[in-house]
């Protein structure tokens, strides 16, 4: 049973007694002979009864007004109080009581918000906040490096913070404007060195105090270009598989036709002719014999084969290479390297990527590196040559794609086959540094 509930009980309790003594008070009032020696003692001994019953009641209620107070005297007590010395008065007491709480408590708050900046500095996803006037207020350690930002960067704007990244300034433009909430966006960036950056960008609105404006913005990013590349490379190797499965028919009826033409084309040259027809003979016998190098060549892609894994040496493979091509190479390899791998089939797609990069040189000549990063074997292959377009990146792997004169385009196809089937990844950009630039990461091992 709670306080009230058991005053209440006891008020009532008293209020009955008063009101029986009263009534009793009364009654022996009737009864007694109308003398004034027998009604005096009982009218003074009722007036008794009545005053103490009164004062008992009003005790009782000032008990029960003033136990708000007196428990909140109890808890100031009790309560930790940083200064030793206590006034004699309650209500002095009670305020410096009352002052310490506050002062705890705006020390509590201090560590709060100093809890909160550690979250959002801790956090792995770049975070900016911009009040109502889109000025930045809050950003972190990851939001500074995903824009590259160097100093403090609050209180600039966010047309200023983005003005490399149109798109992500839209974005918190309408955020700002009309409370447009945009959610895992994805965004391209281009950074410093020239690579190009896929950034996953979440604006929402945030409410701010008055003095801030309407709302405010909060955009969160998070570097996505890794996923994204692996999302495209299985995209791309599923692709290739389905087209490789379709078309593998249709490349062994070619092969069994080109047979056929060349026998005719050696049958020609065999045969007494002219100079024009002998001319016309070895043409077309080269042209067979190319277009035969071609289908075969998508046949190995179409048709993969079982690997056969074995200890790889990454040095003498890459050198092997290097002589097979005659390449002046820079190779830069642990000759410790070593990897579980077909070497077949992983020389034969050396050989197209060090082909390639010769072809696209000036003086043909490429430089290859090897080296372990975080677990696996990354082996890289620069070329000094043009390039590659950006609207070339997204098509190099696909077959029958070349930019070449007389390229067929099934080499980088084949080449991208034969890594993801060991498990690996391969990717083309451009080094920073000028020329093409393709990435081979293989597990350890």
């Amino acid at each position: 049973m709670t306080y009230r509930n058991r005053f209440q009980s006891g008020l009532t309790m008293l209020t009955g007694l008063f009101v029986l003594a009263v009534l009793f008070a009364i009654l022996l009032y009737a009864v007694t002979p109308e003398t004034p020696a027998a009604r005096g003692p009982i009218l003074l001994a009722s007036f008794i009864a009545i005053l103490l019953g009164s004062l008992l009641c009003i005790l009782f209620i000032l008990r029960w007004l003033l136990r708000p107070y007196q428990q909140l005297v109890g808890e100031a007590q009790r309560a930790p109080v940083a200064a030793q010395h206590k006034s004699q008065d309650e209500a002095e007491f009670v305020l410096e009581t009352f002052q310490s709480v506050v002062a705890q408590l705006q020390e509590q708050r201090k560590e709060i918000e100093k809890f909160s900046e550690r979250i959002v500095a801790s956090l792995p996803s770049g975070l900016i906040a911009f009040d109502g006037a889109g000025l930045s207020i809050a950003i972190n350690t990851p939001g500074r490096t995903l824009l590259e930002i160097n100093g403090a960067a609050l209180g600039e704007s966010y047309k200023q913070l983005f003005g490399a990244h149109e798109e992500l300034a839209q974005m918190v433009s309408d955020c700002l404007q009309t409370g447009t909430v945009y959610r895992r966006t994805e965004i391209e960036a281009v950074s410093e060195n020239g690579k190009l950056r896929r950034l996953g960008a979440t604006v929402a609105p945030i409410d701010l105090p008055p003095e801030r404006g309407p709302r405010g913005a909060l955009c969160l990013l998070t570097d996505i270009t890794e996923v994204t590349e692996l999302r495209e490379q299985v995209a791309l190797k599923n692709n290739l598989e389905s087209l490789g499965e379709m078309s593998a028919g249709l490349a062994r009826e070619f092969k069994n036709a080109i047979a056929t033409l060349q026998g005719y084309a050696q049958l020609l040259q065999s045969m007494e002719l002219n100079d024009n027809a002998e001319v016309a003979a070895a043409s077309l016998l080269n042209e067979v014999r190319n277009l035969s190098g071609m289908v075969t060549a998508f046949l190995n892609f179409a048709r993969p084969q079982p690997l056969q894994l074995e200890e790889v040496s990454l040095s003498d493979l890459i050198a092997d290479c290097a002589t097979e091509l005659r390449l002046q190479s820079v190779i830069d390899v642990d000759p410790s390297l070593a990897v579980r791998a077909d070497e077949r089939m992983l020389r034969t797609a050396l050989l197209n990527l060090m082909r390639n990069g010769a072809e696209a040189n000036p003086d043909g000549d490429v430089s290859v590196s090897a080296a372990r990063e975080d677990g696996n074997v990354v082996i890289q292959v620069r070329d000094r040559g043009p390039g590659i377009s950006a609207a070339d990146l997204q098509k190099i792997f696909i077959p029958f794609f070349t930019t070449k004169a007389k390229g067929h385009g099934i080499g980088l196809a084949l080449t991208h086959r034969i890594i993801t089937q060991h498990g690996g990844t391969l990717t083309a950009s451009n080094s920073p540094d000028g020329g093409a630039l393709f990435t081979i990461k293989l597990n350890h091992g």
